[in-house]
């Protein structure tokens, strides 16, 4: 299936998480937030959250400084 990620178009398996996404794409789930078609996905809903064709999907880093 067809995702925007970050703005860049990529191919990724049929019913995939964004747990899953995460893991193919060597995120760690504990530093970022991930908005899907505008809406955010809290943290206890990525083993759940099943992605679709044409979903649009932003994920943040958080940045420590000081």
């Amino acid at each position: 299936m067809k995702l925007k990620i970050n703005g860049t178009d990529s191919e990724m398996q049929d019913g995939i998480t964004v747990s899953r996404l995460l893991e193919t794409l060597q995120i760690e789930p504990a530093r970022v937030a991930v908005e899907v078609n505008l809406q955010i996905v809290k943290k206890c809903n990525f083993d759940d959250h099943i992605l679709k064709d044409g979903d649009s999907i932003e994920i943040v880093n958080f940045v420590g400084g000081g």
